[in-house]
């Protein structure tokens, strides 16, 4: 080893350089959004929603225009610019010409029609519709038929810059090689009809497609098929006079073709007797096809762009049929919602309902903290404020913050503190339960404050020797924040109204953490709390049906919870709700095949459980993703007015529950920008659970940080009597 002497200079180690990689959770979202906007953009603009000019500019003087081409034919060859011609069809050739296809309903039927006459005819594609039916173009091709341009979005050329023209032209062009394998060298301009209609806006453009090597084919018999004005008319306006060549305008796209179809089936046979041919119109004029192979690099990126536009058509299609799915599935929610909680609400607020004998024997309040000293104080005085016998345990679960040594402090008569090292929240409350004293055991969080009646509401469900398990009625504490509205609506209408729902189905998903109880015969039977997955409420609920037992929802049973003040901590905890919900039903997956309650909750309450609550939330951004696609570019007012119903429905499920609850109504005033904003982030928070479980990924229990602001009512009365300020509910 060689020791540099002294005073010299020391080599300073290079510093390693760390690279933050993008976790797949956060890199697979963004990639799929991106993707999707990709693919939307692409739909619109196959669909002439995007860059499409749908102006029309009226006729201008003809004076600028050489009289020779006014008076000549209708194939204009200007691709010598000093010396352009104007060029007809032969006596007794007919070409048949086809604009603004192909559809795949009226195109088919058109060829089926030509090829049983052994006529030939050219149909001038656009773009739009070239990518999406290529397959009609390849067979166009096959069956003998010329293809010409008709552009790429249909607009009135003479309104475009030659930019913009030579975009329309490529892009044509594009199409065609990706559908057939052909460039061509036809051409008709969008709106256009005879020659002699060219005036001073429209002729410098068809002198600027003759340099880019176009022949611009018009008309001279124009059927009126657009029109729509019977077989007859049709076949009279296509039929030329005694025995001139003619180029026959017709559609077999934009609308309703049937008529052009039936005429056809009568012009074709007809012409042919008087002894026309129906040919290509290169053939007519002796001149080389029109077509010409495309190979290599252009071939390729044809066939690239047609395969696009057919991903996002596909796309598209299963985006749409998803939207019908997520709309039968919200409005069956609805419904389900109202009609249930209606009926658990005249259930259980009838005169004379009883779950059985009243629940006077003490109960065990299990309160599992971790660092809550800011909210702990306030849990344990509101459940010595209970007007039901209880003892209380709180299971400091190594906390750093001294929270046992406040509640030790506190010196209440029946309050006891059980401490363990750090272990998580189920290990605690396992913990508690060894230690707990009585039967009936109440579970809350650390941060959550009770009413004085709270408890003795949650407990008189377990007179029905059949209850395991009672859900209580969580709200919001911190609601005078924005975000706290929304989750305050969100508790009241999600949450409380599905609590209803699912106790009359009898597949009750969740016992909340923030307020629940439970008989201690029945947690030992299913083992306790389990550390399998994260969200334990939500295991050990499942756990109990498929034990036999029933789990009933207590309404009065109100618990007072801090939920989070800012979007970071919200996406913490609902990242971890949802992970921890997917766990727990694949974790009872196999109640699905199971006899007994074990399959009846598998049969009804894990489909229930993974549509309401998996499937159809993570469909739901469909409905804002075609919202805002239709009001940048589909029908703003129908867009706007389907919106408008979707949030009419929900204000009312709202209203209902809030009226359930009693509560006051001022906070459905932000219900629209919940629906527009927080609902997002509930999106991608689902999104990002599927990819977190799809790609193996772990998640871990993470602490949101408290304030300690929230108390009951009745305890802040209590408290107010008694001169004491505290912050307000």
């Amino acid at each position: 080893m060689t020791i540099p002497p002294s005073g010299a200079p020391r080599r300073r180690s290079p510093k390693r350089v760390v690279r933050r990689r993008l976790p797949m959770r956060y890199l697979l979202p963004v990639l799929f959004l991106v993707a999707l906007l990709a693919m939307l953009m692409l739909r619109g603009y196959v669909h002439s929603e995007i860059l499409a000019d749908h102006r029309v500019r009226p006729p201008a003087p003809t004076d600028q225009v050489p009289q020779h081409i006014l008076d000549g034919g209708p194939v204009i060859d200007a691709r010598d610019k000093r010396n352009p011609k104007a060029l007809s069809v032969p006596d007794q050739r007919l070409v048949l010409t086809f604009d603004d296809g192909p559809d795949p309903v009226w195109t088919p039927k058109v060829l089926d029609a030509l090829d049983r006459y052994d006529a030939h005819a050219v149909f001038f594609v656009t773009g739009t519709m070239a990518s999406r039916h290529p397959d009609l173009v390849d067979r166009m091709v096959r069956e003998g038929h010329e293809i010409g341009l008709h552009t790429f979005n249909h607009p009135d050329l003479s309104f475009q810059t030659t930019d913009r023209i030579d975009w329309e032209l490529s892009q044509n062009q594009l199409a065609l090689a990706g559908a057939a394998g052909i460039r061509t060298s036809l051409f008709r301009p969008p709106y256009s009809s005879f020659s002699d209609a060219l005036d001073n806006e429209s002729w410098p453009v068809t002198q600027y497609i003759g340099t880019r090597g176009y022949i611009t084919a018009f008309n001279n018999t124009d059927s009126e098929d657009w029109k729509r004005p019977g077989v007859d008319a049709i076949i009279e306006r296509a039929t030329p006079k005694g025995t001139q060549g003619s180029i026959v305008l017709m559609h077999d796209s934009g609308g309703d073709r049937s008529q052009t179809v039936a005429a056809l089936e009568r012009f074709l046979p007809d012409m042919k007797e008087r002894g026309y041919r129906f040919t290509n119109l290169t053939e007519a004029l002796g001149v080389p096809s029109a077509h010409s192979p495309v190979t290599g690099p252009e071939l390729w990126k044809g066939k690239a762009f047609v395969g696009a536009v057919a991903v996002s058509e596909n796309t598209t299609e299963v985006m749409v049929v998803g939207l019908a799915v997520i709309g039968v599935l919200v409005f069956a929610r609805f419904g389900l919602m109202l009609i249930l909680s209606f009926a658990h609400a005249r259930k259980v607020r009838r005169k004379g309902f009883s779950w059985g004998p009243p629940i006077t024997r003490p109960v065990s309040v299990l309160v599992p903290a971790y660092n809550e000293r800011e909210c702990i104080a306030n849990t344990v005085r509101s459940l010595m404020a209970s007007d039901h016998p209880l003892e209380v345990i709180v299971i400091d679960d190594g906390s750093g913050d001294g929270t046992a040594d406040i509640v030790e402090a506190m010196g209440l008569r029946g309050v006891r503190v059980v401490r363990q090292p750090n272990s998580g929240k189920p290990a605690a409350l396992n913990n508690g339960i060894r230690n707990a004293r009585y039967e009936i055991v109440v579970m809350m969080d650390g941060d959550t404050v009770f009413e004085p009646s709270t408890v003795r509401e949650l407990v008189q469900p377990f007179g029905d020797p059949r209850v395991g398990a009672v859900a209580g009625n969580a709200k919001v504490g911190n609601r005078d924040t924005l975000i706290g509205a929304w989750q305050h609506i969100e508790y009241v209408m999600g949450f409380n109204l599905d609590r209803r729902m699912y106790d009359l189905l009898g597949c009750m998903p969740t016992i909340p953490g923030a307020v629940g109880a439970f008989r201690r015969t029945a947690l030992e039977r299913v083992g306790g709390m389990s550390e399998d997955t994260l969200a334990e409420d939500t295991d050990i609920t499942m756990a109990m049906h498929r034990d036999g037992w029933r789990v009933v929802y207590a309404e009065k049973a109100r618990a007072w919870t801090e939920a989070p003040e800012s979007v970071q901590q919200l996406w913490s905890q609902r990242y971890r709700w949802s992970y921890g919900t997917m766990q727990a039903i694949w974790k009872h997956r196999r109640a699905l095949v199971e006899k007994g309650p074990s399959g009846r909750f598998g049969r009804v309450g894990l489909p229930l459980v993974s549509l309401f609550m998996v499937l159809a939330p993570l469909l739901a951004p469909l409905i804002d993703v075609f919202l805002l696609y239709g009001l940048v570019f589909g029908p703003t007012q129908k867009t706007i007015a389907a919106w408008l119903g979707v949030l009419a429905i929900q204000a009312v499920c709202a209203a209902y529950a809030f009226r359930l609850d009693k509560e006051r109504m001022v906070h459905l005033v932000s219900l629209p920008l919940q629906q527009i904003l927080y609902r997002q982030l509930m999106y991608v928070v689902l999104l990002q659970s599927w990819i977190t479980a799809l790609t193996g990924g772990r998640l871990r229990w993470q602490k949101l940080r408290r304030t300690g602001a929230v108390e009951a009512p009745g305890v802040v009365q209590q408290r107010q009597r008694a001169g004491e300020r505290r912050p307000v509910a």
